[in-house]
């Protein structure tokens, strides 16, 4: 049971004589946590019976308000570990500590066009039938240097002959951050990711509820347990919501599918423009 691993890695972690007491509140926190899923979300198994092979640690990430958070599969641990952080490059980090991954898996566009729309994300909305409007088209390389939207989409409608949207100009800051983490360590294996096709994977079909509604969380975690994957070790915090951890969480599966060579790439090869990095959305 969980309660039970819990008690041991803190047992082993603390080494202390106040041990028993610290532990006992730790528990609590647990055994809480477990009956809040329960209650809030009935039918969601907390510890499904077959749990995921975990056979490389990975990470997969998604931003939030606070930034980044992220969820980091182990194979010593029975769920996923919720991390947040600012910066990107200080939330692989904050992994590295406890572990180096073997995959990073990013909601973030990697491998930005010149002067097209990417095959990655006409592939991934025909992946998802009727939900296609949660994919939106990268930035052309032109339009993420621009200092204002009205600029971007300038150069943008320029480079490509359409308009930018606004939402994937708000992407801009994040897009810059991902490149230079993959810039930054080159032995590291980032790939791109996207949590809705990733659920449609796990599911079969892609998932109708909104995620920031009960019903979308609910049907995510069941998606998460369907594939063996525990439910998170906390769903919400500052800065960050159930959506995105839920979404961190896919995106982690995705990280590790990659890891064991069971992933496919969209569109696969994948392309390759100016920039030097592969354009692709991995499942």
């Amino acid at each position: 049971m969980a309660s039970e691993f819990w008690r041991d890695r803190l047992v082993e972690i603390l080494g202390r004589r106040d041990t028993e007491s610290a532990v006992r509140d730790e528990l609590e926190q647990v055994r809480a946590y477990e009956a809040m899923l329960q209650g809030f979300l009935p039918g969601v198994q907390t510890a499904g019976p077959d749990q995921i092979e975990l056979s490389h640690p990975v990470l997969g990430v998604d931003g939030c308000r606070a930034g980044w958070v992220g969820a980091l599969l182990s194979p010593a641990a029975p769920r996923p570990r919720v991390l947040v952080a600012a910066q990107l490059d200080s939330l692989v980090e904050m992994a590295r500590e406890a572990l180096t991954p073997a995959v990073v898996g990013i909601d973030i566009p990697i491998g930005l066009p010149d002067s097209t729309t990417r095959l990655a994300d006409q592939q991934a909305r025909t992946a998802l039938p009727g939900r296609s409007s949660c994919v939106f088209a990268a930035p052309s390389r032109a339009a993420i240097g621009r200092e204002t939207y009205d600029e971007a989409n300038a150069a943008h409608r320029s480079a490509t002959g359409h308009g930018l949207s606004r939402q994937a100009w708000a992407l801009a800051p994040k897009i810059r951050e991902a490149e230079s983490l993959v810039h930054a360590h080159p032995g590291l294996r980032v790939v791109e990711v996207h949590p809705e096709v990733a659920f449609a994977q796990m599911t079969g079909a892609p998932i109708r509820a909104r995620k920031k509604e009960d019903e979308g969380v609910s049907a995510r975690l069941d998606a998460l347990a369907s594939v063996g994957l525990a439910a998170p070790s906390v769903l919400s915090g500052s800065g960050y919501g159930p959506d995105d951890v839920l979404d961190a969480c896919a995106a982690a599966w995705t990280a590790l599918r990659v890891a064991q060579g069971s992933a496919h790439s969209l569109p696969d090869p994948p392309e390759v423009f100016s920039d030097g990095l592969p354009a692709a959305i991995w499942v």
